[in-house]
């Protein structure tokens, strides 16, 4: 006798309810399907982050209605938007606006923004399981348990399909890889509000510094007299027994006059609090029989700004689209989940792969001089040409591709005026160079390390290159195709259409026709 499998409490078990995972909640729940959402935390809930939501977050929440909600109409406008480099303000200029429509974004705390996403997942019909400590999982041929912990014990929730969504340090990732994330993939913030602040409430503020390099400080107006403040920098090249980020942020504050101007006179609200990021790394998988990872559990943040929020909701964009026929077939074996995570690597692997070798080739600070001469050079050049200055700061910014920065327009106005600098400055770049040769001396496994690093980054990169121009050619291919059928269409009707001159022939027109007939009689020796 077969016994039949009991059936699951839900289609899909989503972990961690921050924007990816509530995002995802609604669209599997719009779509039909039983959805819950479990978070250890209880909404609303703050959750430690730079709050920018900027113009690709903001299209993607559109879809949800979310446009005309009085947390978005009440958020702090940003539209300005200046880059600081060692105390001096070398870009000051209006949002790049990219690829989408708004040249603007918002400062909204998580606290808000969160919250709001959830509860349009619930009122989307998906169940809100809070205060809930998520243990493991197990998955099988018929679907998965879901392990979870709350103050009445200790339950399991039966499932079709899980969704780890539970952040930079999740438990789901974890288990499906077998190990953590990588630590030089990961990126350490602190962040902190301010009361009291000074200055334009719709410019956000970028800060580099060569005490926190490569890393950069922002400062993000959350109101008239309120920021988001913080610091942002590669774990393995942040030192904490030297200096905890707490006291960089402070004595930056202090020591740089531009972040003076605007903070000398606030004050802290809260505390500083700190907080782990994971970047993308393409060789680590992102789906298992029955689990699929999206947003920061997938590792989608970008490498050079720490912009998680847009590649969260469209990560649960993307698991909505590509797995809901698998969800109808329940077709959900690891085979058949990497549609997911081919679509993933699709949509962003070039440009992460571009951006994850910047910050690989930056990291080595024996030639921080080097590198924040370029940086210099970028911003000059981007004050004097407002389509590099777009390039530039869209990418950052996340509404233009990364690849751009490889393109003619971009690269060579940087290299010439990289070389140009170089000569100018001899001195510097001769430095530059014998502290590398000292550093390696120093630490050759550093430094091996370091140019194994940079090898393997530009290896990926030639791949994904190639890659981008094979399916630049297949898709045109696929529009000539589709166009095709058009052509023939209207080669088929230019057939079967009638021509003017052989139809006058043969089918004289009655005009035509009594011309003939007056000739004829006119004719001498005709009888009438």
């Amino acid at each position: 006798m077969r016994v039949r499998p009991e059936s699951p409490d839900t289609d899909v078990a989503i972990v961690g309810a921050g924007p990816a995972g509530a995002a995802a909640a609604c669209n599997f729940s719009r779509a039909g399907f039983r959805v819950v959402l479990i978070d250890q935390g209880h909404f609303p809930r703050d959750k430690v982050c730079g709050d920018f939501v900027g113009p690709g977050s903001l299209a993607e929440l559109d879809r949800f209605g979310l446009a005309s909600h009085p947390t978005f109409r009440d958020g702090n406008k940003i539209c300005n938007g200046t880059l600081n480099i060692d105390g001096r303000i070398v870009i000051a200029a209006p949002f790049p606006s990219g690829d989408v429509r708004r040249n603007y974004g918002l400062c909204i705390p998580r606290l808000l923004l969160d919250d709001v996403i959830v509860q349009t997942a619930v009122a989307s019909g998906a169940r809100l399981i809070e205060d809930a400590r998520v243990l493991g999982y197990e998955a099988d041929t018929h679907g998965v348990t879901l392990h979870h912990q709350d103050r009445t014990g200790r339950h399991d929730l039966r499932a079709r399909l899980l969704i780890g969504a539970d952040g930079s340090s999740s438990l789901i990732a974890r288990l499906v890889r077998g190990a953590k994330h990588p630590r030089r993939d990961r990126i350490v913030a602190v962040r902190a509000y301010f009361d009291g602040v000074e200055g334009d409430a719709s410019q956000g503020d970028l800060v580099v510094n060569s005490s926190a390099f490569p890393g950069y400080y922002w400062l993000f107006p959350t109101g008239a007299k309120t920021a988001n403040v913080g610091i942002g920098l590669l774990l393995q090249s942040w030192q904490p027994t030297k200096q905890p980020l707490a006291q960089l942020l402070a004595r930056l504050i202090q020591s740089d006059p531009i972040v003076r101007s605007r903070l000398g006179n606030a004050t802290i609200e809260g505390g500083i609090v700190g907080w782990p990021l994971a970047t993308f790394n393409a060789r680590l998988p992102l789906v298992a029989d029955r689990v699929v990872l999206i947003g920061d559990a997938a590792g989608l943040i970008d490498p050079i700004s720490g912009e998680g929020i847009q590649y969260a909701l469209r990560s649960a964009r993307w698991a909505g689209e590509t797995l809901h026929d698998a969800l109808l077939e329940d077709d959900l074996s690891a085979a058949s989940l990497r549609a997911y995570a081919a679509r993933v690597l699709a949509e962003v692997r070039y440009d992460m792969t571009v951006t994850r070798l910047m910050i690989e080739v930056a990291r080595n600070r024996a030639l921080q001089p080097l590198w924040l001469g370029i940086l210099n050079v970028i911003a000059r050049t981007a004050t004097r040409d407002s389509r590099y200055y777009e390039t530039a700061a869209g990418v950052f910014a996340g509404v233009v591709p990364a690849r751009e920065l490889l393109g003619l327009p971009f690269l060579w106005p940087t290299v010439r005026g990289s070389a140009t600098a170089a000569l100018l400055s001899a001195v510097r770049a001769f430095r530059a160079v014998a502290s590398m040769s000292m550093d390696s001396v120093r630490n050759p496994g550093a430094t091996l390390e370091w140019s194994l690093a940079c090898a393997r980054g530009l290896v990926d990169l030639a791949t994904n290159a190639a890659l981008d121009r094979s399916h630049h050619r297949v898709r045109v291919l696929q529009n000539v195709e589709q166009n095709r059928p058009n052509e023939r269409e209207r080669s088929d009707d230019r057939d079967a259409r009638p021509s003017t001159r052989s139809s006058a022939a043969t089918n004289p027109s009655n005009s035509e026709r009594r011309d003939r007939e007056r000739q004829q009689e006119q004719q001498p020796g005709r009888q009438p």
